[in-house]
């Protein structure tokens, strides 16, 4: 095991988890639509989420990585098979090569095992399949209008329930979405039929979960490997594939000084790396580089919350803070909401940590400049043509900040 001392190997290994999740290029898999594909093809997956006070996470995560994004891709992908929807330690958007890994889930459901439902409605899950396989896919949308024409069985709630069911269970797929909107057809039906279906051994998924993790950390800890995965026997085997690893060389722990221990592939400690640059990044709270708490914590000393799940009274940043990644460190955060209707991107609360600036060197008005730039690009994205902010921490930068948002618009 090596023993990481200076500070000098902590930004090495910061480095090396931002590259790994393509943060410091900026063009790390391409433009556009082949660079999306890409993109999901390295980072294993996209979450999706429902909040859309901005533009929603499945679609900001691809916005940091793939200059020339556009949320409609996300469907593209969707319809072209590229991607399908399932389950992943929420629910995600995944590379459609990585299919047979939903299948221990997908069988573990059908068998029994609980995921949202306590008693599923067999009954109406007969009888919602039949439909699908006689009279195509079905939207959820059509649930709900046939509820409205108060048609016997077709009650929207259970039958919605009914559909995520058979979804879970692996009956049926998304075979696209118009927004939150989603279609569901058979799954023989929307499969490509070179795709894998064999249902992988534990030693499979454990290998699988493994390369994923390293692939697109750069680094892992042993709870990284298995993030949010219950599954005891599988728990059990990335640990015994772990120490398998590092005892044939091909992985090596490295311990930090908070006495955080990370594996990762020996060569990466030598490996040149992207020169740093001076752009600002304005992440999701769903972004896959700070999902995982503990190392977010552990890496980039950054403490982060999404605090729209707490009551307003204990919020300290803002319901839907973003995290602001300069370089290779973690700066601050902004809350914002894009009003749609008025095309105006409101900033409510933009919170810098000057302590952390001046202790790490930064120049305040080349950090400021990035925002600014940021704030720009995130405007396009957001489909806004202008932009206020409300309040600054610290205050003494809100006049400097206001004129150079006044630029922008």
């Amino acid at each position: 095991m090596i023993e990481l001392k200076h500070p000098q190997d902590l930004a090495r290994l910061r480095r090396l988890a931002l590259e790994a999740q393509g943060l410091l290029q900026t063009q790390a898999y391409g433009r556009g639509l082949p660079g999306a594909r890409k993109a999901i093809e390295h980072i294993g997956y996209v979450q999706i989420d429902t909040i859309s006070v901005v533009e929603r996470a499945h679609h900001h995560v691809f916005y940091a990585r793939v200059p020339g994004f556009r949320p409609d891709m996300t469907e593209r992908m969707l319809r072209d098979r590229d991607i399908f929807e399932y389950w992943s330690h929420a629910a995600a958007f995944l590379p459609i090569h990585d299919f047979r890994f939903s299948l221990p889930y997908k069988h573990a459901i059908k068998n029994g095992q609980r995921h949202w439902q306590r008693n599923p409605d067999k009954k109406l899950m007969r009888e919602l399949l039949a439909r699908i396989r006689s009279d195509g896919p079905l939207r959820s949308r059509d649930l709900e209008s046939e509820s409205k024409k108060q048609a016997g069985w077709w009650d929207w709630k259970p039958a919605k329930s009914a559909l995520e069911q058979l979804y879970m269970q692996g009956e049926l797929m998304v075979s696209k979405r118009e927004g939150f909107q989603k279609t569901y057809d058979l799954t023989e039906r929307v499969l490509p039929s070179n795709i894998n279906t064999t249902i992988p051994t534990v030693e499979e998924f454990a290998a699988h979960l493994v390369d994923q993790q390293l692939r697109c950390h750069g680094l892992a800890s042993l709870k990284g490997l298995t993030y949010l995965r219950r599954e005891t026997g599988l728990r059990k085997a990335v640990k015994t594939l772990m120490y398998e690893r590092i005892a044939q060389g091909t992985l090596q722990r490295v311990k930090l000084p908070s006495g955080e221990i990370f594996v990762l592939e020996p060569e990466s400690l030598e490996r040149r790396l992207p020169r740093l640059n001076k752009r600002m990044l304005i992440l999701s709270p769903f972004d896959n580089s700070v999902i995982q708490r503990d190392r977010l914590r552990t890496l980039f000393d950054y403490e982060y919350q999404i605090e729209c799940y707490l009551p307003e009274h204990k919020r300290q940043y803002g319901y839907f803070s973003l995290p602001l990644l300069y370089g290779d460190a973690f700066i601050g955060r902004m809350d914002c909401k894009a009003h749609r209707k008025d095309a105006h991107l409101e900033i409510k609360a933009l919170h810098l940590e000057p302590l952390y600036l001046e202790q790490n060197g930064f120049d305040q008005f080349a950090v400021l400049a990035a925002f600014l730039d940021a704030v720009r690009k995130f405007c396009d994205f957001q489909q806004c043509d202008s932009v206020a902010l409300t309040s600054v921490h610290p205050r003494q930068l809100t006049q400097a900040l206001r004129k150079g948002l006044n630029t922008l618009c």
